[in-house]
């Protein structure tokens, strides 16, 4: 089975006519990941058991004539933060190597009930904390389109996986740009839906109240067809949001013809590489031609958005991971010979770099005598960030940005220099504060043949709206 640009739509066609089976779909997908996800890294852990097991229940569906669901034989992998019963769950860090859990994140539940065969666990940065996915216990992910760069993060295994087509479509999370950096690093669709709109049972907290899950997938179709299958309210989720799910599909089909795009002038200061200015720019231009009005809009708060991210992301992170001590599952020393020695060594033996960095930072931010000056502040801020973006909204119907200010940059080009990396999440960061959806679409390359990525970012609740932007583009683009 030939699976480059396979999508969703062409892979449940394909399997409903008896063209192929899913047994087979999923057998070319790991024929191919073994073939090349040595050299890419994208899959941690395999799941041949249960995806063979979903596939033969789908062809068996298939041969009775049985109506099959919206992602029936569709080979998918999951991002290694999501819960997955009786699969390893190791969030890239040691401390979890050996974990399995006894349940399935409530997405990843939907995507199965949905048809979907679950071909693995992939790789990211651990605890989903990082921009480049260098970060990963095991081994760094390399970018399909170039080895020697890498492919974003956190969720680089993710978006590996799909632009080296080794999965049709992926499921993955995004706390300050891991849906939407790595989708422009390596050319594919990434979607990050409002806050609350898919639940977050299940899935490895790094910053509750930032974490989002969504999908990589190859077409802007495909990734409105999988928010449509995990969306919707989960009484497991205290804040999952209990709001309609619009069938996401058939509002593609309605013209973007008189919507008011935003653009930022906050976006294109300096820092933005001429090549992706340019790139989005014809993208805007693009968008004009297809009867959008492009209306000048300010976010004047955005200057303050990344030190606000990293007080609230890793004072969250620091709370969160407080429970990997080593006592009831997570990493355990040997050797110890007091409770607090083995606290200590199991979370230094457990925990990389990058998390420690995070969990200290976080730690003091939260301390006595700097929670008001730190933690506190930056809510307000985050407060007025989510501001600007509501009056933003009261002028224009979606907001177009680049993604990222660079393409895909060299691995180690960044690993010792943090604040560098950080600055990386510099178009994304804004929209996880504000809890509002946001999409990254390919939007040209780069002169050495790199991915570019256009941003979209829409209302609370609106993922319609951006999804219609960013098909309309796609189809008059393709």
């Amino acid at each position: 089975m030939n699976l480059d640009r396979l999508t969703i739509d062409s892979a449940r066609t394909a399997v409903e006519q008896r063209a192929t089976t899913a047994v087979e779909l999923a057998q070319s997908c790991y024929a191919k990941i073994q073939k090349e996800d040595g050299q890419v890294g994208a899959f941690l852990t395999l799941s041949h058991d249960r995806a063979l097991e979903q596939a033969e229940r789908i062809d068996r569906m298939a041969a009775e004539g049985k109506p099959l669901p919206p992602l029936a034989g569709v080979p998918v992998g999951i991002k290694d933060v999501m819960s997955t019963r009786g699969v390893r769950t190791t969030a890239g860090s040691k401390s979890l190597d050996t974990y399995v859990p006894p349940y399935d994140c409530t997405a990843v539940s939907r995507m199965e009930a949905a048809g979907a065969v679950i071909l693995g666990k992939l790789n990211c940065d651990e605890f989903a904390m990082g921009s480049s996915n260098e970060n990963s216990a095991y081994r760094p992910v390399r970018n399909p389109r170039d080895l020697d760069r890498v492919p974003g993060g956190s969720s680089g295994g993710s978006a590996a996986a799909v632009a080296a087509d080794m999965a049709v479509a992926t499921l993955c999370s995004d706390t300050g740009g891991s849906i939407r950096q790595p989708a422009s690093f390596c050319g594919v669709v990434g979607l990050m839906p409002t806050y609350g709109r898919v639940s977050r049972y299940g899935l490895i907290a790094f910053a509750s109240s930032l974490d989002h899950i969504g999908p990589l997938t190859k077409t802007v179709k495909d990734a409105a067809t999988v928010l449509g299958v995990i969306a919707g309210h989960d009484p497991m989720d205290s804040t999952s949001a209990d709001v309609p799910v619009p069938d996401y599909v058939a509002d593609l089909q309605k013209p973007i013809a008189g919507l008011k795009l935003g653009v930022a002038k906050e976006y294109f200061a300096d820092g933005l590489d001429d090549e992706i200015r340019h790139a989005v720019e014809s993208a805007i231009d693009r968008l004009k031609q297809l009867g959008c009005e492009i209306v000048p809009v300010s976010l004047p708060h955005t200057p303050y958005a990344i030190p606000t991210y990293y007080l609230i992301a890793t004072a969250e992170a620091s709370s969160n991971l407080a429970r990997y001590d080593g006592v009831r599952y997570s990493h355990r020393a040997r050797g110890f010979r007091t409770l607090s020695e083995m606290y200590r060594r199991s979370r230094d033996e457990g925990f990389g770099p990058e998390v420690k960095r995070r969990i200290m930072l976080g730690t003091y931010a939260l301390s006595a005598g700097y929670y008001d000056a730190y933690y506190l502040k930056a809510q307000k801020v985050r407060t007025l960030l989510t501001r600007d973006f509501q009056q933003a909204f009261a002028k224009v119907d979606a907001i177009v940005t680049p993604t990222s200010p660079t393409a895909a940059f060299r691995l180690g080009e960044k690993s010792n220099d943090p604040l560098s990396m950080y600055l990386a999440d510099i178009y994304t960061v804004t929209a996880d504060l504000a809890g509002i959806p946001g999409l990254s679409i390919p939007c040209g390359q780069t002169k050495e043949n790199l991915p570019i990525g256009l941003q979209i970012l829409g209302r609370h609740f609106d993922e319609s709206t951006i999804l219609r932007v960013a098909h309309a583009y796609e189809q008059a683009s393709s």
